[in-house]
């Protein structure tokens, strides 16, 4: 016997399962991965209200000086991040901001500084589902140029060009580094691959802007430097006044 359905669990059947719909959100979402930078991000926004939670995950949606404004704690990974991502898309939010982490491949990009995804380079497992090997994943163009606009009016040291994402953060060798770096990465994650390829497959402007954890080139391990803990804080700041920007105030 065959499967009864083309696709076991699709992402409208998902939305569907959550009770989301399109006018139960906002025109923007951001999207941290762990959940205590989400609670810090809805300190900021008036009114959130619950839209859902589902396993570890919990959507919000409230108000940021007029404008309305969906927040989500999207995952960590390639896998929770594809599920997540899913939602948001068929739930049509039409644009969705990353704030996340990533590992510098440059020695001049420091622990703490910020960096703006322009172009992906794919390592990640779920990706290969939805898009053939040819396809070119990119942050949308508006979005990363805002972004990064505004954390250069911040003062904040931020950085911007490719992101590599991997699965495989315990097997970031020599051999495997230095060929991304050929290929033009200067920053490794382990969510933008498969956040901004969802959204492109869904026509729907995404970027992302990571704070600075770590530098694979020199060794440096920032996860206990205040630095990092700063620059997280910015983040918020920096996707808030964006959507202020993208808004036209």
């Amino acid at each position: 016997m065959q499967m009864q359905k083309e696709v076991h669990l699709t992402g409208k059947d998902l939305t569907g399962m959550v009770q989301l719909r399109p006018q139960d959100v906002g025109k923007y979402a951001i999207v941290p991965g762990p959940r205590d930078r989400l609670d810090v991000l809805l300190k900021k926004i008036e009114n959130p209200v619950r839209n859902f939670s589902f396993m570890e995950y919990s959507m919000y949606t409230g108000m940021y000086q007029g404008i309305k404004i969906t927040a989500m704690n999207g995952g960590r990974f390639s896998t929770d991040t594809s599920i997540t991502s899913e939602v948001m898309c068929n739930a049509k939010i039409e644009n969705i901001i990353r704030i996340g982490t990533c590992g510098a491949l440059d020695e001049n990009i420091k622990v703490g500084d910020l960096f703006v995804a322009d172009k992906i380079i794919r390592g990640d497992g779920v990706t290969p589902y939805y898009v053939d090997k040819d396809f070119q994943t990119q942050a949308d163009k508006k979005l990363a140029d805002t972004l990064y606009a505004v954390a250069k009016s911040m003062g904040v040291n931020v950085h911007r060009g490719t992101v590599w994402t991997t699965d495989a953060l315990l097997r970031e060798t020599r051999e495997i580094v230095e060929a991304k770096r050929k290929e033009g990465a200067l920053a490794v994650d382990m969510v933008s691959s498969t956040l901004l390829t969802i959204a492109q497959t869904y026509h729907i402007r995404a970027g992302s802007i990571l704070a600075v954890s770590d530098n694979v080139i020199t060794g440096e391990m920032g996860f206990m430097n205040p630095l990092y803990y700063m620059a997280e804080t910015k983040l918020i700041d920096i996707a808030l006044e964006t959507v202020k920007k993208l808004e036209g105030k």
